[in-house]
């Protein structure tokens, strides 16, 4: 690792440490993935507001998460692309705490999201008849708010601690962006306290919620397997799935990652699945609850014959 300045107060984000000759090709893809993740999420926000249909709790959600996962990856990449291009990898203290609270608060808020998500589809499902009063317009604020709520409290101890931490070594922070373990790394303190308080936070925030799902999915499909309407369950099938392939998109390199004590972990591997779950992750979700809801994609042909039909 280079040796940066030591009476400077800002770090030095390291980023991908690509081998030269694939540079400008990851830097491409990075930002072809980027431009996709914007233009989806952006989309299926529009296309909920927009028709009427689609104006139910499941996709009123839904929009919110693609309101995180467009705010999520606009937190990392741009700042990526600008330290490609002009080989400026430094950022302030401050803007590395901001950086920190903003995708600790996204993380937090879409991992609470999709566990009321998941419950969304318990209640459709397993009590249909009970659905317009468990999952009313009040309750579906109250489970958005809460989410983004509480992820910014989680965040704003976690930032606020990693910010005071003494830092006596290199400011060279091994990873692409402003990650709290990654900085821990660089504490001239004992940190095994606040290490440990990051298991708490993840087991609260991953392993807890995953379990919830995980009930709720056990239960969904018990009450599956007792309908007697072939195209009932074909729809519920194709609705649950579509949300358990997001779930493991998004938990499965998030708690590997956080719940490894820091001697087995390794920054390249780190780094790895960190592209994983702030770039891959926010563009795949809205690819994969288009292209598997027929619903979706039912509204994404009235909109666009609506709009032609203005035209003409």
């Amino acid at each position: 690792m280079e040796n940066y300045n030591q009476t400077s107060t800002d770090f030095i984000l390291l980023g991908l440490s690509p081998p030269p000759k694939i540079g400008y090709f990851i830097f491409i893809l990075i930002d072809f993935v980027f431009l996709m993740a914007l233009i989806g999420n952006l989309s299926m926000i529009l296309l909920i507001f927009l028709d009427i249909h689609l104006h139910t709790p499941m996709y009123f959600l839904l929009s919110q998460l693609s309101l995180i996962d467009l705010n999520y990856i606009s937190t990392i990449v741009p700042k990526m692309a600008y330290d490609f291009l002009y080989g400026n990898k430094s950022i302030s203290f401050i803007g590395c705490g901001i950086q920190s609270f903003f995708f600790l608060t996204l993380a937090g808020a879409e991992a609470l999201l999709l566990t009321s998500m998941a419950y969304d589809r318990y209640v459709a499902i397993c009590f249909p008849l009970h659905y317009p009063a468990r999952m009313s317009k009040r309750v579906c604020v109250l489970m958005i708010t809460g989410s983004w709520m509480i992820g910014s409290v989680n965040s704003c101890a976690h930032t606020v601690y990693a910010l005071r931490i003494p830092y006596c070594k290199s400011r060279a922070i091994n990873h692409f962006f402003c990650d709290v373990p990654a900085m821990l790394t660089l504490a001239c303190t004992d940190t095994w306290v606040y290490e440990s308080t990051v298991f708490l936070s993840t087991t609260i925030f991953l392993v807890f919620p995953f379990i919830c799902i995980a009930c709720s999915y056990g239960w969904i499909l018990l009450a599956v397997y007792r309908m007697h309407s072939a195209e009932g369950r074909r729809k519920a099938y194709s609705t649950c799935s579509t949300h358990l392939t997001v779930v493991t998109f998004y938990y499965a390199p998030f708690a590997y990652t956080y719940l490894r004590p820091r001697s087995l972990r390794s920054p390249t591997e780190d780094k790895v699945l960190a592209v994983f779950y702030t770039i891959l992750t926010p563009m795949l979700n809205p690819i994969i609850y288009s292209l598997r809801n027929k619903e979706v994609m039912g509204a994404l042909t009235r909109v666009i014959q609506k709009i032609f039909s203005v035209k003409t």
